[in-house]
């Protein structure tokens, strides 16, 4: 099991950026909150998932990828991230932070060997020496079950492929990080019953719980 408190030693904890983090599972609705929160005026750095030329391939043969993949997102978050300090109201899909959840479960589940893992915890730690953390860190909850389902429902035909022990890992993986994580202020939110993509009153529920979150931290 991955220590992720020893990963984030090397993080400078003071100064966070104004910034919030948005993360969860596959398919948990991270983009979408995205998009809602940027009509409240918050700048918005996407995941790069749109022109990613690996993603697809990795869910056919996730042991031939994994590290590309993983050293591929890791340099754009990074890039990501020294852009976010420079904005006010910065959100974001997914983090350097939170790179290593996946690059942790494949290196346990023997799709990323030892020595790639090392590689990358390696580059990680350095990279985490020249950012600063966010001002709030969001993760939306969610059960295995829903997750899948939502995952069906959004339809991207390489995430169909995918096994049902490997959404069961990914989730348990989010648990022990969120466990450690030690970076900046958390808000979990469980979203097993939310719809807050087609649903007005859930949407305002979770902005509402975010927002109030910034202005308790902000008054401190």
């Amino acid at each position: 099991m991955t220590n992720y408190a020893k990963l984030f030693e090397k993080v400078n904890h003071e100064n966070p950026c104004d910034m919030v983090i948005i993360e969860g599972v596959v398919g948990v609705g991270k983009s979408s909150l995205l998009e809602h929160l940027v009509k409240l005026n918050f700048v918005p750095f996407r995941e790069p998932v749109v022109d990613n030329p690996i993603l697809d391939k990795f869910y056919y043969d996730r042991a031939r990828y994994s590290f590309p993949l993983q050293v591929f997102f890791l340099n754009k978050r990074f890039a990501h991230i020294k852009e976010a300090v420079h904005v006010t109201k910065a959100v974001m899909d997914r983090s350097i932070y939170g790179d290593a959840i996946f690059a942790s479960m494949l290196n346990a589940n023997q799709e990323m060997e030892d020595i790639e893992f090392e590689i990358y915890q390696e580059l990680y730690q350095n990279m985490l020496e020249h950012v600063a953390p966010p001002k709030l860190m969001v993760y939306l909850q969610v059960s295995v079950d829903e997750a899948i389902r939502r995952i069906e429902k959004r339809g991207r035909d390489y995430e169909q492929i995918v096994e049902r022990a490997y959404w069961e890992r990914l989730n348990a993986e989010y648990e022990v990080y969120f466990s450690q994580y030690n970076i900046s202020e958390v808000l979990v939110i469980n979203v097993d019953h939310l719809d807050f993509e087609a649903n007005e009153d859930d949407r305002e529920y979770i902005l509402m719980r975010i927002l109030e979150r910034l202005q308790e931290i902000d008054s401190k």
